[in-house]
C-alpha cells in the first residue's frame, strides 16, 4: 500500500438520461463538493444499471458504477475515500451502494459514507427552509404539492414525517407525496380538498428533474399527477426543477461529506 495518503470523494448517484437535468444537478451537486474539498479528487459513479445501459447505447457515454469507480481508484492509488450519495434516503440503492463499496475495504487505508439526504432531524429542517426559500413566492392561499420517489424499504415512513414536519414549521400549504408508496395521490387529494387551495404548484422532490418528473408528474397523459390533479378540480401549475439545483440541498450534502470525512 502507498505511504503517500490520496484522498478521494465518490460522489454516488442514482443517475439521469436527461442531459440538461443532469448538468444543473449531479453535476452541480460534484462541482459544489469539489468545490468545498479542494484536497480531495472527486468521482462519480451511478447505480441504475438502466440507464447506464441507456446512456452507452444511446450516447455511447460510459458511466463508472460503484464497483468501476472503486477500481477506478485503487488503480489510482487513493488511500482513503469518503462516499457521498445523492439518495433522498436511507433505501434500498444506498443499502446496495454500500454492500458493493464494502467489498473493496481492503484496498483503502479508510472508506467512509456521507448519510443520504434525509437523515437527521437537522437535515429534515435544513432541506424545508430550502424548499421554503424556493417557493416563497407561493401565496398561503396556494399550495406547493412535491412528488417524491417512494419505496417499499422501510426508510419511505421519512416522506410522511417530512409532511408534517413541514406543517409543524408553519407551511401548512406544504404538501409531500410519493410515486409509489404512502403518501400517496389518494391521500393527498383527501388533504387538498380539506385545504382548498386557490392553485396548486406541482414540484419534483427528487435529486434530478427526469422522467418521473416530465412524465408521471408533468406529462399529459391521464395519469400524471397534473392530470389527477386537474381531473379533480384543481388548477395546477408544474415546476421542473430537481432539488439538486437547489443552493440550500447541496449545503446539506456538503455537511455530510464533512460528517464522514472528520
Amino acid at each position: 500500500m502507498p505511504t503517500e495518503t490520496k484522498k478521494a470523494i465518490l460522489v454516488v448517484s442514482f443517475g439521469t438520461s436527461y442531459e440538461e437535468t443532469r448538468k444543473m444537478t449531479i453535476d452541480a451537486i460534484e462541482l459544489s463538493i469539489a468545490q468545498a474539498f479542494p484536497d480531495y479528487k472527486i468521482y462519480r459513479a451511478w447505480t441504475s444499471k438502466m440507464i447506464l445501459a441507456k446512456l452507452k447505447k444511446r450516447d455511447n457515454i460510459h458511466i463508472n458504477n460503484v464497483k468501476e469507480a472503486m477500481e477506478e481508484m485503487k488503480r489510482d492509488g487513493i488511500t482513503h475515500v469518503v462516499i457521498q450519495p445523492t439518495h433522498v434516503i436511507n433505501g434500498i440503492e444506498n443499502d446496495l451502494m454500500k454492500e458493493d463499496a464494502l467489498a473493496f475495504k481492503e484496498d483503502f487505508q479508510s472508506i467512509s459514507f456521507g448519510a443520504p439526504l434525509l437523515t437527521t432531524e437537522e437535515d429534515n429542517r435544513e432541506v424545508i427552509a430550502s424548499i421554503q426559500q424556493e417557493f416563497e413566492h407561493i401565496p398561503e392561499n396556494q399550495a406547493l404539492v412535491l412528488m417524491g420517489h417512494g419505496t417499499t424499504h422501510h426508510a419511505n415512513s421519512i416522506y410522511a414525517a417530512l409532511d408534517y414536519t413541514m406543517k409543524d414549521m408553519g407551511h401548512s400549504n406544504f404538501f409531500l407525496g410519493t410515486v409509489e408508496a404512502y403518501p400517496s395521490m389518494e391521500t393527498l387529494i383527501k388533504m387538498l380538498r380539506s385545504f382548498q387551495p386557490e392553485k396548486i404548484h406541482l414540484a419534483p422532490f427528487m435529486i434530478v428533474a427526469g422522467d418521473h418528473a416530465r412524465n408521471d408528474m408533468a406529462g399529459n397523459d391521464p395519469d400524471s399527477w397534473y392530470s389527477q390533479f386537474q381531473d379533480a378540480g384543481f388548477d395546477v401549475e408544474t415546476c421542473i426543477k430537481g432539488l439538486g439545483e437547489y443552493p440550500g440541498i447541496r449545503k446539506v450534502f456538503i455537511r455530510h461529506v464533512k460528517e464522514a470525512a472528520s
